[in-house]
């Protein structure tokens, strides 16, 4: 599932795609040797298209991809970064980290103008090293980030991010534009309100979660625009499975609706003798607007079973029962 993608606008160079939110220390430090051994043995192993942002580490998953890309030629990758937020000093200011173990000590400031993302833009150029992207990614303009301030920043991104992408992508500067979101309703919103290309949907199409079928996908198909997934394993509940200590969804602790979901899937892999991680990374590309999937890793050891769980045969009479379960 690495082969190259040879239709659609983009090409990405491989289906399955590295996301380096780990790299920049999403929930546990990562050292240095970690994230370039993580790295150099994706790329060893076939996986071509590499996505990061800003927010990922502070910048810090940028720094690393970018010392990784120039030891390899960039004609062999697809890379994909954002923008919505530049770093800066916080000169004494308090900065709440997140869920970044040990990010750069910089402060990220959300900003959605046209003068906003050129400024990302350049950030993300001086840390990867590029000239030039094959996909930039408007990121996190959604309820869950923004709540109340939501509908103000959609129209800040489309006044700003939009029009500066699209005139990049008019001089050739950047391939392709999409957004990067959680919620599928908005991502649907932006599909509707300007010509992009791609989407990264985060969570929102999965074998746990499938709120995009309702409207994003039927958009997208309509416009010819390609569907990138991330987040398959709903952030640790399908890579952990719902009985582990510490299973997360979205994030945060699974209600109890989700659990339960989680709990008749694992049931139907067990049937059927198939591992719950290779269901949860095959399902999304049982449609053919998906392109490609971004499967997080940070260590190298991960990039095997990814790998061979994407490659697992599976029955149709798995895909069958899932699709008939009331549940799901």
């Amino acid at each position: 599932m690495t082969e190259r993608v040879s239709t659609g606008r983009i090409g990405f160079a491989s289906r399955l795609g590295f996301g380096a939110s780990g790299i920049g220390t999403l929930y546990r430090n990562v050292s240095e040797e970690q994230a370039s051994d993580t790295l150099s043995g994706a790329y060893a192993a076939g996986l071509r298209y590499f996505d990061t942002a800003p927010l990922y580490g502070h910048g810090l998953s940028e720094l690393r991809l970018g010392r990784f890309l120039r030891t390899i030629d960039r004609k062999t990758v697809t890379i994909s970064t954002k923008v919505g937020r530049y770093m800066v000093p916080p000169y004494g200011e308090a900065v709440d980290y997140g869920l970044w173990a040990s990010p750069l000590r910089l402060k990220p400031v959300f900003d959605y103008s046209y003068a906003g993302t050129m400024r990302s833009l350049e950030q993300s150029a001086n840390r990867l090293g590029l000239t030039d992207y094959d996909l930039v990614y408007i990121h996190d303009v959604d309820r869950f980030t923004h709540g109340d301030a939501f509908e103000r920043r959609f129209g800040e991104a489309m006044e700003g991010c939009y029009r500066a992408l699209d005139d990049l992508r008019k001089a050739g500067h950047i391939r392709a534009i999409g957004v990067g979101v959680n919620e599928s309703d908005v991502a649907t919103r932006f599909l509707r309100a300007c010509s992009l290309d791609a989407v990264m949907m985060a969570g929102r199409y999965t074998l746990l979660d499938r709120g995009a079928v309702a409207d994003l996908l039927p958009e997208a198909e309509k416009q010819g625009v390609e569907i990138v997934v991330a987040g398959v394993f709903n952030s640790g509940i399908l890579a952990t499975g719902p009985g582990a200590a510490g299973a997360t969804f979205d994030y945060g602790a699974p209600p109890a609706g989700i659990v339960a979901r989680a709990r008749r899937i694992e049931e139907i892999c067990n049937r059927h003798q198939v591992p719950l991680q290779a269901a949860a990374i095959q399902y999304p590309f049982r449609n053919p607007l998906v392109s490609a999937a971004v499967l997080g890793m940070s260590r190298p050891e991960r990039i095997a079973p990814n790998l061979a769980w994407s490659r697992l045969p599976i029955p149709e009479s798995f895909w069958a029962e899932v699709e008939r379960t009331p549940l799901l």
